[in-house]
């Protein structure tokens, strides 16, 4: 980064900037975590207080979030740029479709008709599809089905794994549906248990809810967490996900286990306790008021939702 000291910008709008651009470029990434003040000033050769004020700027924007001991990461693209650019995108293709309707002899009336006629079609074809989302436990199911509802006008019915056991003609919401919904790391699982049956299966990306990570985050250094989860594979994501976000050096004791007697070995040497959702009813009858127990909650990928209505569409043809 290069800092121009006489061209009237304020120094520390240009290290907003270049952090800006970095996220845009995707030099940056969510859940990368930047250097300290103290780094960045003296790299720079500036303030600290110059480089405080654009941490701050863009913590306030939501697009870095801090925390205590830990340090600065990205907690977002910088949505607005994003957003911009996709509007741009989808303003050249409307006038090269207006250009060629124009050139095959369509009136600018006739063209807008033709629009608005393809977009209710699109429209009823979303409204009647019958969907179901496949997780690994109903309580995930259920709020990934009821966020998607959120932004679409389509049915998404909730459904588990355990669902699919005696194949989809065993369940009437599976049967009835035209199309399943389920996470990447469950794609391939979800079809094999489908076997025979020929559902259109969409796999879509999921993220850990920003509000936990926080929570953990806050913990002083030397904290012992347990963690309780469904499967290995669930327990593996969330160490991940932590150290990802740069809590590499927390303590963690796990089980995947369901018998109580190993669950209280985990409870009873933990401060405290990072459940999956699927354990979080079993787990706190066992802990009470006596520990902390965190839910680790992971939330639909906002730009998954938003390709998930475009593949939906490409599917009319085969549905």
């Amino acid at each position: 980064m290069r800092i121009e000291k006489k061209n009237g910008i304020p120094i520390y709008v240009q290290v907003k900037e270049y952090i800006l651009e970095e996220i845009k470029k995707g030099v940056l990434k969510i859940g990368d975590k930047l250097p300290t003040e103290r780094e960045l000033s003296q790299k720079l050769h500036v303030s600290r207080n110059t480089i405080s004020t654009a941490y701050d700027l863009l913590e306030e924007e939501g697009v870095l979030v801090s925390y205590q001991g830990k340090g600065t990461f990205v907690a977002q693209e910088d949505k607005t740029w994003k957003q911009e650019r996709e509007k741009t995108k989808v303003i050249q293709l409307v006038d090269i479709a207006l250009e060629e309707a124009i050139e095959m002899g369509l009136s600018t009336k006739e063209f807008i008709v033709l629009v608005q006629e393809r977009v209710k079609e699109k429209e009823e074809f979303i409204k009647n599809i019958n969907a179901v989302f496949v997780e690994c436990n109903r309580e995930q199911a259920k709020l990934f089905s009821e966020q998607i509802n959120k932004n679409f006008n389509l049915r998404v019915n909730p459904a588990i794994l355990d669902d699919l056991k005696d194949g989809a003609s065993q369940n009437n919401t599976i049967r009835n549906a035209n199309l399943i919904i389920t996470p990447f790391n469950h794609v391939n699982e979800v079809k094999n248990r489908l076997g025979y049956a020929k559902k259109e299966v969409i796999g879509i990306g999921t993220n850990p809810n920003l509000a936990t990570i926080v929570k953990i985050a806050k913990y002083p250094k030397g904290t012992r967490f347990g963690q309780i989860s469904l499967s290995k594979e669930f327990q593996f994501k969330v160490q991940y996900t932590l150290k990802s976000a740069g809590l590499e050096d927390i303590i963690i004791h796990a089980t995947t286990s369901d018998k109580e007697e190993e669950l209280l070995k985990i409870i009873d040497c933990s401060d405290v306790v990072i459940v999956s959702p699927s354990r979080a009813t079993q787990v706190k009858k066992l802990i009470g008021d006596k520990k902390e127990m965190i839910r680790f909650d992971y939330v639909l990928d906002q730009e998954a939702i938003k390709t998930l209505l475009s593949k939906i569409i490409e599917l009319k043809s085969n549905l």
